[in-house]
């Protein structure tokens, strides 16, 4: 039997996409969404010129072109790997 509390709701799409807009992203860093549940990272700049992650890129182009339906820079590919891109990246 489930209840209900009157003070507790579930975020909409829409508040949640606004609250994350909310969180500041340090200069020279940048937003982006991974992985089937939108997962956000904040990455360095730096990782834009790298070859591994120009194909993420290149990636996100084929399947979203410039239309991504977080608002925000959408990279299609699992969270794991992304993770272990930029950890690789963030050792150079």
């Amino acid at each position: 039997m489930g209840f209900r509390l009157p003070g507790i709701r579930r975020a909409s799409f829409a508040e949640n996409q606004a609250s994350s807009k909310a969180v500041e992203v340090p200069k020279g860093y940048l937003a982006v969404y991974v992985g089937e549940r939108m997962k956000r990272f904040v990455i360095p700049i730096s990782c834009l010129t790298q070859s591994s992650f120009q194909d993420l890129l290149s990636r996100a182009e084929e399947e979203f072109g410039y239309d991504h339906p977080m608002g925000g820079l959408t990279i299609p590919c699992r969270e794991d790997v992304f993770q272990n891109i930029t950890s690789r990246l963030n050792g150079l």
